[in-house]
């Protein structure tokens, strides 16, 4: 192929995969609901079991399910068949995830789950199947034709399988009330663990606090501005907030061609600066500065002056 043909197939598979996509909106029906409201009412968890490329679906969809608060674990058939039915417990409901549903393993599999009690929701996209006729309860993945040029690797199947996991994952998540703390309590690792959990207060320095009087003059400010190195000192009257002095407002006052040695505070500071409690999430600090074009903020904990958190201790921590 030359690369027109490479650009028109690809975007040939694209259109097919969204097309299928669009249409599986017909089958969130009465079985979806039943579904859902079976595995949100269990007190087990949700097994998931699949083979070949609907297996790596399936692990897919338990990683989903249980970072959404729906406590769930994959078991490749052919490990069950081989000892790790031992994983499931009598309150587990049991999702089989199959194109045809009539593969060998499912058969041997299926009764034996029938005989200890659990319920078996079937994920597939053949309604006459061995799967679909043992099991209690069914998740239609139909498509017309695969995106392989022969209709044989799985492609479209594994797409719908996939956006039909997310469909119920989010569905239960609903349900549950499911709430960003409680997103972050199954998320404290890396860069969304951060952006969920990390506080201001854990990584301002309140000993760094850098602090000049309304009437102190531009040595002072000067000494406190560089010594602490934050880029700014706040300016403060009888304990309380009156502004913040930034280089950027020594560097507009410049600008001016005025006498800045003459100067005291009060005429240099920014009479109305962002202010962030430490309680605050360390990532809404960051899109405090971006939407304010700012590199500092005034922190404070319990309504007094505590610190300043600068931009470049947020970058640190690689949450931008």
């Amino acid at each position: 192929m030359d690369n027109k043909e490479i650009i028109k197939y690809g975007k040939e598979v694209i259109q097919l995969q969204s097309d299928a996509i669009r249409s599986m909106s017909d089958f969130i029906n009465t079985d979806f609901v039943k579904v859902v409201n079976i595995v949100n009412c269990n007190k087990g968890r949700l097994i998931i079991m699949g083979l070949g490329k609907s297996a790596i679906i399936g692990q897919k969809i338990v990683a989903t399910l249980n970072s959404t608060g729906c406590p769930s674990l994959f078991i490749h058939v052919v490990e069950a068949l081989h000892g790790d039915l031992g994983n499931v417990t009598k309150d587990d409901i049991v999702l089989f995830i199959s194109k045809s549903g009539n593969t060998d393993e499912y058969k041997k599999i299926i009764p034996i789950i029938k005989n200890m009690g659990n319920i078996i929701i079937a994920m597939t996209g053949n309604q006459d199947s061995y799967l679909v006729n043992h099991s209690d309860f069914f998740l239609n993945t139909y498509v017309e034709k695969e995106a392989c040029p022969n209709n044989l690797a799985p492609t479209t199947s594994t797409t719908v399988q996939l956006v039909l996991g997310d469909a119920l994952a989010i569905c239960l998540l609903k349900i549950k009330g499911f709430s960003s703390n409680d997103f972050a309590k199954f998320h404290p690792a890396g860069i969304l663990g951060k952006k969920l959990t990390l506080k201001v207060k854990d990584i301002y320095n309140p000993l760094s606090k850098p602090s000049v009087e309304l009437n102190d003059g531009f040595d002072k400010i000067i000494l406190e501005i560089s010594s602490k190195r934050l880029g700014a000192t706040v300016v403060v009257g009888r304990g309380d907030i009156k502004g913040v002095i930034t280089d950027g407002d020594i560097r507009r006052f410049l600008e001016n061609k005025s006498d800045i040695y003459k100067c005291v505070a009060s005429d240099l500071m920014s009479k109305k600066p962002k202010l962030i409690d430490e309680n605050q999430l360390a990532y809404f600090a960051l899109n405090l500065m971006k939407e304010n074009n700012i590199t500092q903020l005034v922190v404070t904990k319990n309504n007094i002056y505590n610190g300043i958190i600068h931009l470049h201790d947020l970058l640190k921590e690689k949450i931008n």
